[in-house]
């Protein structure tokens, strides 16, 4: 009776865990043939930091999602479009659309009228990360995000409220704490490098860490491949293009099922780091190399305190991370509680009998 019991209430807690796990499952979606934001769980609360790096990285005891991407032209082009009409905190600037040559973000109209699309010759440039984009323009996505994807100025309940309280401020002062209530947010350099380097399959179950975000000691190939086990946009893989699409190393994905945390674009961390040979820091984080670095910069070593967060860069875009919201948890958990309720209720007019 008790291992029965038992295992009904396992049962439960795997439903729960399954249910938090997809919670941030499809913020938005964007429209057929474009990459839909998805996150993938990254578990294993709790694991040692890395010993490659000191002790200094990985260690993260909860369990948080993970952007699957990096977002996309075709994402950020819908965030302009919902907010930025008129653009006071300059979330599009014109290196979006001029940066690359066959992709890229376009702004027409005025000011309180603009409007935004996807521009150039690559059929998959909406696919491609966004780049060109400061640490305060990818804070101001995640409240968007939030806030629930809401249509108006950008302001509070927009772009200045939400996981961070920004009121104009975060592209001119570092660092910037998120909110206790976040949600959606930049990952932490740990969260960031536990989901790129972490396996937890590694050293018979117990866990560790790989040099490369491909699941690999060796310096990955960068020739463009759908199916290498170790491959990524650095140095050049598109000399054309520039950027691949989300995704396109379909081989070569993290332990936990990330993609591209090592090429294609650097992308912001909140790191807070004070560097001596920086005058103005502290600056945050950036890793994961770009399409146009040396793999030195897709290995776990490699930090990059290189820009302050007014700063941005065509190499430079972002992924989002998160937490279930506290309200859907509890939730779940009353409703696993109540189902192990039930169970035991049974148990016991079992038992009378």
């Amino acid at each position: 009776m008790f291992a029965k019991a038992l295992t009904r209430c396992l049962l439960a807690a795997a439903v729960l865990a399954s249910a938090v796990a997809a919670s941030a499952q499809g913020v938005f979606n964007m429209p057929s043939g474009q990459t839909s934001l998805q996150f993938v769980t990254v578990g294993n609360p709790g694991n040692a930091a890395d010993p490659a790096t000191g002790s200094l990285y990985g260690s993260v005891g909860y369990t948080y999602q993970m952007g699957t991407y990096d977002v996309t032209v075709g994402q950020y082009t819908a965030f302009l479009n919902a907010v930025a009409q008129t653009d006071p905190y300059g979330l599009y600037n014109s290196d979006m659309g001029s940066h690359f040559s066959t992709l890229g973000i376009q702004q027409s109209g005025s000011s309180g009228n603009y409007s935004y699309s996807v521009t150039g010759s690559y059929s998959q440039g909406v696919n491609c990360p966004i780049s060109c984009v400061t640490w305060g323009d990818a804070a101001r996505f995640c409240n968007w995000l939030q806030n629930g994807q809401p249509t108006g100025v950008e302001g509070p309940g927009t772009t200045e409220t939400g996981a961070y309280t920004l009121n104009g401020t975060a592209t001119n002062r570092w660092p910037v704490t998120r909110n206790a209530n976040a949600t959606y947010f930049i990952p932490s350099e740990n969260e960031w490098y536990k989901a790129a380097y972490f396996d937890p399959t590694l050293n018979g179950g117990a866990g560790g860490y790989w040099t490369y975000p491909t699941k690999s000691n060796s310096v990955p190939s960068n020739v463009l491949s759908t199916t290498g086990t170790n491959n990524a946009n650095y140095n050049y893989s598109d000399p054309t293009n520039d950027l691949t699409p989300v995704g396109y190393f379909a081989g070569s994905p993290g332990a936990y099922g990330t993609y591209d945390m090592g090429g294609d674009v650097f992308q912001w961390n909140a790191a807070v780091i004070r560097d001596p040979r920086y005058p103005n820091s502290p600056y945050p984080g950036l890793r994961a190399g770009s399409y146009a670095d040396q793999a030195s910069e897709l290995n776990s070593a490699t930090r990059v305190p290189l820009l302050p967060p007014p700063s941005e860069a065509g190499a430079i875009g972002f992924r989002v991370a998160g937490i279930p919201e506290p309200t859907s948890i509890s939730l779940l958990l009353a409703a696993s509680l109540g189902l192990g309720g039930v169970l035991f209720h049974r148990r016991r007019r079992g038992a009378k009998r």
